[in-house]
């Protein structure tokens, strides 16, 4: 199982980033996928998450409506819209595979190393 995330980087504060997630080694379109972020001297929180086919999304509330995660199962790609960005979204994202197929399971067994996202203000 491999997971490869990028485009992350440098944005402003109210400006938009998109971050993509590169999954092999696994039935992608099989299991939810979700996001994490953590930030310097922080637990690792749970941002969002999709379900197999793409239909259910669930969001922290902190990220709700400015942030938006959707896939391409087609080219095995998970996917984070980041709009609205703030200094406190700054953190290192990495992508997760849900252990199970179900959506409303709390567990993931794979993540990816993580990128980068830093907001100025």
């Amino acid at each position: 199982v491999q997971m490869v995330e990028s485009g992350g980087g440098l944005a402003q504060s109210g400006g938009s980033l998109r971050l993509s997630c590169a999954a092999s080694g696994f039935r992608f379109r099989d299991y939810p996928m979700a996001w994490f972020r953590q930030a310097p001297g922080k637990e690792r929180e749970f941002v969002a998450k999709v379900n197999w086919y793409g239909g259910l999304t669930n969001y922290a509330a902190s990220v709700k409506g400015r942030f938006t995660i959707s896939r391409d199962n087609a080219n095995n790609t998970l996917y984070l819209q980041m709009n609205k960005l703030k200094p406190e979204d700054t953190a290192l994202y990495s992508c997760a595979k849900g252990k199970t197929a179900n959506f409303n399971t709390v567990e993931y067994d794979y993540s990816g190393r993580g990128i980068q996202v830093t907001v100025s203000s």
